[in-house]
């Protein structure tokens, strides 16, 4: 039941990391796969894809922009025939560190692209979805609750979540389903400093402390979680983010050595 044949997905941000991870797998599940990203390297993707054997259109492009998401619908439109899968999974970090300082422009800059887009995304594939279609956000465990991530980007990430759940009630019997996927500490070209940091001082074994299965995940992993989503297998899954993150937010992190 988890297979795609005959379905046309979109994909953000799949120029690396768990977006290209998921577009391979939906192309080797049988899904017509629209790739875009604003990097170069989503050309690349496509390519990939296509050296496979599997159907790919690539569309560079801002994802987090009105007359962006246009050009990503008509190339489904136009290469395809239609939408019936949107993941949409465009993000970035906005930096690190939870500073207190972050200037207005920088927190609504995070906004738009983590939050704006998906929601451009969302609205403007849904005329061309039908019964059975599915849509799946990409939030994080950072949105969940405090101690996973940024300022900023933990609370663009929080409001993912809720437009997950607002958008599954707004599309009470239409036959489409809206979920939510929230990685935790995975290996991609945005977390990349904090893997290669630890590499780098010998403290690799480190990754991953905190969740009990005692490292860091793979875009892989992250795209068998939003391909099942986005497949028949889930059929009864609805408004839901499911965390695919080790188990780190199964607890409150904590410091095992306590000061008295």
């Amino acid at each position: 039941m988890s297979d795609l044949s005959g379905k046309t997905a979109i994909i953000t941000g799949a120029a690396g990391g768990i977006g290209r991870a998921t577009a391979q797998l939906m192309a080797e599940r049988g899904a017509s796969v629209v790739v875009a990203d604003v990097k170069d390297a989503v050309v690349e993707t496509a390519a990939l894809i296509t050296a496979a054997g599997g159907q790919a259109r690539a569309a560079q492009t801002d994802c987090a922009t009105d007359a962006g998401v246009a050009q990503i619908v008509t190339a489904a439109l136009e290469a395809f025939g239609g939408i019936d899968i949107l993941f949409a999974n465009a993000g970035v970090t906005g930096g690190m560190m939870p500073r207190l300082d972050t200037p207005s422009d920088a927190f609504m800059e995070v906004l738009r692209i983590n939050l704006l887009g998906p929601w451009i995304a969302v609205r403007d594939c849904l005329p061309h979805m039908g019964e059975g279609g599915a849509i799946v956000l990409t939030a994080s465990v950072a949105g969940l609750r405090a101690g996973a991530g940024p300022i900023p980007y933990s609370a663009s990430k929080a409001a993912v979540v809720n437009l997950v759940q607002t958008s599954a009630m707004a599309l009470t019997g239409q036959g489409i389903r809206i979920n939510g996927v929230a990685p935790g500490l995975i290996e991609t070209p945005m977390t990349a400093p904090v893997f290669d940091d630890a590499r780098a001082k010998g403290r690799e074994g480190k990754i991953g402390q905190l969740n009990p299965t005692r490292r860091g995940g793979q875009p892989e992993e992250i795209a068998a979680a939003v391909a099942w989503l986005a497949s028949d297998a889930a059929s009864y899954v609805n408004g839901q983010v499911l965390a695919v993150d080790g188990g780190l937010s199964a607890q409150h992190p904590f410091t095992p050595k306590w000061s008295i």
